[in-house]
């Protein structure tokens, strides 16, 4: 089965041979990846801040760069590349990050991002993908090829077991009358899960664009049921979305319960994904806990 990783390189690679404008910039990573006798694709060695910095000059001479990483080393690494070099000189470029929060915890806290989406939080003009199946890539990525704009495209090994239609807003997977779930990206199918093995009566959202977020779409959700109770969950730092539930829902009272990767822990033991999970309550058995508790405290 196609990856997400697999199905970006494939993506951008046919856009590299139909699109002069496309350029590809890497540090190292992944480079092998794209023709490197295209003088179009870069690859800068290990200086993640100069990988940004070559984007942005690419974008104004008018190419479509297209940097890409770990998020870690795409994101946190040469942020303050990303603030001024793109965001200040106000340039387009689609960021391409693997890794996740934590996909190869084997790796260690240095290939570990749970931050990045709250990061680009901080910088206006951004769209922000987290795709949830391979076949969710493409069409987010090819769209984000023939813009001009400021594109996150946030790729993980975790996956659902089906894609969804993406680039409208947030999809209604399953309609209650309790509350709504908004499950991001690769959380949706655990989001079931847990939903099911409570016998939560609750609308279940699916977002693969969180940024700009889907305002109307969460509106009419709680509007059609009987309480404003939402539940966001997100494969990134709990709460990096609840300012903008909140402000979507300013004027109905209601309750947020955000869930993520928790804040305040800090796991020195490498682990496997899955025990990250567990030790988030991300897995199944602790969103569970989290709607049990919310839906019917």
């Amino acid at each position: 089965m196609t990856t997400m990783r697999e199905a970006f390189v494939r993506t951008v690679n046919d856009g590299i041979a139909q699109d002069p404008r496309i350029a590809v910039v890497t540090a190292v990573i992944s480079s092998n990846e794209f023709p490197q006798e295209n003088e179009r694709v870069v690859d800068v060695g290990i200086r993640e801040q100069t990988m940004v910095g070559v984007a942005s000059g690419l974008a104004l001479t008018g190419l479509r760069p297209v940097v890409h990483s770990y998020a870690p080393f795409l994101v946190e690494r040469p942020y303050e590349q990303i603030k001024l070099d793109i965001g200040h000189q106000d340039v387009g470029a689609v960021f391409v990050s693997i890794g996740a929060s934590y996909d190869d915890p084997v790796w260690g806290r240095t290939h570990q991002s749970p931050g990045d989406v709250a990061l680009f939080d901080t910088l206006p003009g951004w769209t922000v993908h987290v795709p949830g199946h391979p076949d969710e890539v493409a069409p987010l990525l090819e769209q984000a090829l023939q813009d001009d704009n400021r594109v996150y495209v946030r790729l993980s090994l975790h996956e659902n077991t089906r894609a969804y239609p993406v680039g409208e807003g947030f999809t209604a997977v399953r309609h209650g009358k309790r509350g709504v779930v908004l499950a991001v990206g690769p959380m949706l199918d655990r989001v079931l899960k847990a939903v099911d093995s409570e016998n939560a009566d609750v609308t279940v959202l699916y977002a693969a664009t969180v940024r700009p977020f889907d305002s109307d779409g969460l509106r009419r959700a709680v509007e059609e049921t009987d309480h404003a109770d939402v539940m966001v969950v997100e494969p990134y730092l709990e709460g990096t979305s609840s300012h903008l539930v909140s402000e979507t829902l300013q004027q109905i009272p209601h309750r947020i319960r955000s869930t993520g990767v928790k804040r305040h822990a800090e796991l020195r033991n490498y682990g496997t994904a899955e025990d990250h999970d567990a030790a988030h309550d991300l897995d199944v058995v602790g969103l569970g806990s989290a709607v049990r508790s919310f839906f019917r405290g």
